[in-house]
């Protein structure tokens, strides 16, 4: 699994399989199979339960295909995300945003909302 932003290069290595997509509006096409999820920028997804259904859809693919998660810049909406997937994971829910901090981006998860919205995500 790997987090990205839309807007910068895509990183070298194996293409995904599949892609979720977290952006206001919808992303422009890509060879791969992909779902978008209607997140605007700086705040929370359209639709909760959407969300939690396709993050679910997500932490299942990953289990056995190369799978990505992005937005626009890759820190916020894709920080927030992959908190929430390390909670499907396993990792504590008061821990989650650390976790992604220290591993992926320093700055993800970048509003006081994406950070209440990882501490609420069961």
């Amino acid at each position: 699994m790997r987090g990205r932003g839309l807007r910068h290069e895509l990183p070298a290595g194996c293409m995904p399989q599949f892609a979720l997509y977290l952006q206001g509006k919808p992303p422009p096409p890509v060879v791969w199979e992909s779902r978008w999820l209607r997140w605007p920028d700086w705040w929370l997804p359209a639709d909760p339960i959407e969300a939690r259904h396709a993050l679910v859809d997500l932490w299942q693919r990953a289990a056995s295909e190369r799978v990505e998660v992005a937005c626009s810049g890759g820190q916020g909406r894709t920080g927030t995300a992959l908190a929430c997937l390390a909670i499907l994971d396993g990792v504590p829910t008061n821990a989650a945003v650390g976790y992604v901090r220290e591993r992926y981006n320093p700055r993800s998860v970048e509003t006081p909302w994406q950070r209440r919205y990882v501490a609420r995500f069961e």
